[in-house]
């Protein structure tokens, strides 16, 4: 089976010359489809920058990365908006809805964007907020619920055309225990459904529900682990062996990603 994602030798550069920055430094990394991959690092890992890679909101300044066969590397803005929309749902940590749309409004207009036609908007439209719980939430709007029911609007907007990569940042870091937990969940449902599943985050709680975690340190990888390594060291963390200790700092928000209608606009942060 090919691999959905293909990085090679990839870096990332900020103020080349005597005071640069890597914040990417040699990322060589495949996933394949229908994966479940947790990304994990401090802050100041690298980890967002590479998740811009993924999510195609960023070019790298050198390698290569080929996403579902076509070489994205060297695209123009256009033309990596038009990957986006087809290839990748974006989930974020602060929702990102608009205050005025109901849930239901906020699900259909990405995809007025993409030119759907009004009935299948609403068809697409429902049926995404149907599969995230929300069947009695459509017509209310962000202020009228809750950090977890917005969430699962954004989710609903993420997935509602279907594509093959579903790309979280934190989704669960603005959320208490209770909420954190329902989205886990959903995103676990859309990987059994047969969705690619990518979850960028600082916790290694978080990161453990996954098949396979990444952890990047100073702009490369530094270790990864499958599942059956995963639950091994779990087991072992109640002797202290193998314990992978939590990178309890939080990763500021940098404003690097707004929405992905405004992703041409965002900062170069070397987070």
């Amino acid at each position: 089976m090919s691999a959905l994602i293909e990085i090679h030798d990839m870096h990332k550069i900020y103020n080349p010359g005597e005071n640069e920055v890597r914040a990417l430094d040699g990322i060589n990394l495949s996933i394949d489809r229908n994966e479940f991959v947790a990304i994990i690092g401090q802050s100041g890992s690298g980890k967002s920058t590479l998740m811009n890679m993924l999510g195609c909101l960023d070019v790298p300044t050198s390698g290569q990365y080929i996403l579902n066969g076509e070489d994205v590397s060297d695209l123009s803005d256009n033309e990596l908006s038009d990957i986006r929309n087809k290839e990748i749902g974006f989930i974020f940590q602060g929702f990102n809805l608009i205050a005025t749309l109901t849930a239901f409004e906020n699900v259909e207009l990405p995809l007025i964007y993409r030119g759907v036609s009004g009935r299948e908007r609403e068809e697409l439209s429902i049926t995404a907020l149907e599969k995230v719980g929300l069947n009695n939430r459509m017509d209310h709007k962000p202020s009228e619920m809750s950090g977890g029911q917005q969430q699962r609007v954004a989710i609903a907007r993420a997935i509602a055309q279907a594509p093959p990569i579903i790309l979280a940042d934190e989704p669960t870091g603005n959320l208490d225990s209770g909420s954190s937990e329902e989205i886990l969940g959903i995103l676990k449902n859309l990987h059994k459904e047969g969705r690619t599943v990518i979850i960028i985050t600082h916790d290694n709680d978080i990161a453990r529900r996954a098949d396979r975690v990444i952890k990047i340190r100073d702009g490369r990888i530094e270790s990864d682990t499958g599942k059956k390594e995963i639950e091994t060291a779990s087991e072992d963390s109640n002797t202290g062996i193998g314990e992978v200790q939590p990178d309890r700092e939080p990763e500021p928000d940098d404003g690097s990603i707004e929405t992905v209608q405004n992703s041409e606009n965002m900062d170069h942060d070397p987070e």
